[in-house]
């Protein structure tokens, strides 16, 4: 049986990796995000997007070599775990793939799967698939397409995309779309039918569903 004790503990290495970030972003930049962060929050996009009981968007997305996977196909082997992640240039979006890697034992061990959703380009996720010897499904939502319907997009404006350019990341060079837009960080736990029983989305991207969370959502369907 799965012990929470098993799980890695994704909030301590958030906060490590924030802290150790802060000490390499000069101030005022590191400022204009900080209030970036907290518009998104005070919008209420996260607490408006799709919810419990709804059902998740039917799908038929590329994955990292190209495969066309769809959702119904999914579910016929059991529930799923979907995770929405801005892309693998954000440290924040590697440390959770590695702690969803870690923890797909336990929950294939709960009779389910685990699916990550990005709206970069199929050869950046390759490359992230590859980096963080991922051995799930890893899926391309182009035009955020899917994310939209859920609610959970939004777009980088011209004063955080000169930011991450600065910084050597450039959003719309990395999606399939070649737009400004990313998914807020987003984790759903669907039943066999398709219906969203668990979900954690937050604006700020430095927050992420814990593992252990995950599981036991998975273990009450």
């Amino acid at each position: 049986m799965t012990s929470v004790n098993e799980l890695p503990n994704l909030k301590e290495q958030l906060v490590a990796k924030a802290e150790e970030i802060a000490t390499k972003i000069p101030e005022e930049p590191r400022g204009i995000m900080g209030q970036k962060t907290e518009a998104l929050e005070m919008s209420g996009l996260a607490v408006k997007s799709v919810g419990l009981e709804h059902e998740f968007p039917q799908f038929e997305l590329d994955n990292a070599t190209g495969e066309t996977i769809k959702l119904g196909v999914l579910l016929e082997k059991g529930p799923l775990v979907i995770s929405f992640y801005r892309g693998g240039w954000c440290p924040y979006c590697n440390l959770e793939l590695k702690a969803l890697q870690n923890s797909l034992w336990a929950i294939r061990e709960q009779g389910g799967d685990l699916v990550a959703i990005t709206p970069e380009m199929p050869d950046h996720s390759l490359t992230t698939t590859q980096k963080n010897e991922l051995q799930f499904q890893v899926l391309t939502d182009q035009s955020n397409e899917i994310a939209r319907q859920l609610g959970i997009v939004h777009e980088v404006d011209e004063e955080l995309d000169h930011i991450y350019k600065s910084f050597g990341i450039d959003v719309e060079a990395h999606n399939q779309d070649g737009k400004k837009e990313l998914p807020l960080p987003a984790t759903y736990v669907i039943d066999q039918k398709g219906i969203i029983r668990w979900a954690f989305v937050r604006a700020d991207y430095r927050l992420r569903s814990e593992p252990a969370e995950v599981v036991d959502a998975l273990s009450k369907l």
